[in-house]
């Protein structure tokens, strides 16, 4: 309940602390599960607010996803989460380039492939980071 209290957890995540802790795995399922019963442990909650509080902070997609993967979270609830910004993708990329490198265009070709991979960083998809940075139409 303590770990709760502080922030969220995905139940997996909760489970793997729980379980360095000391705890036995029975206990832990138990716990997790009555947790979940009363409305305290909840994944869905879980992933709505990470993927609201990574995306205020610029991170794109792919990173989300691989993110809360690991925490536990499964696929379905990781579309469910990220399916408010499906359409927002590429203004957020737009938004996190420009807070980085300003407005101004890159003037050569090293300057484009340095934005190109700090949104890849980020986790943006190609697609997305092609029409970001006008790669298409750059001179060579």
């Amino acid at each position: 309940m303590r770990l709760l209290a502080r922030r969220e957890h995905a139940a997996g995540e909760l489970a793997a602390k729980l379980e360095r802790r000391g705890y036995g795995r029975d206990a832990i399922d138990a716990e997790i599960e009555r947790l979940a019963a009363e409305g305290l442990q909840s994944d869905e909650r879980f992933a709505m607010l990470f993927v609201e509080q990574r995306v205020a902070r610029g991170d794109g997609p792919l990173k989300l996803r691989s993110a809360l993967g690991e925490r536990g979270v499964q696929g379905d609830l990781i579309d469910t989460a990220l399916a408010p910004f499906e359409d927002e993708w590429t203004a957020l990329a737009r938004d996190a380039l420009e807070r980085r490198f300003g407005v101004l265009a890159p003037d050569t070709r090293a300057e484009l492939s340095k934005r190109m991979r700090f949104l890849q960083g980020r986790g943006f998809p190609a697609g997305i980071i092609r029409r970001v940075t006008d790669y298409d139409n750059a001179d060579d």
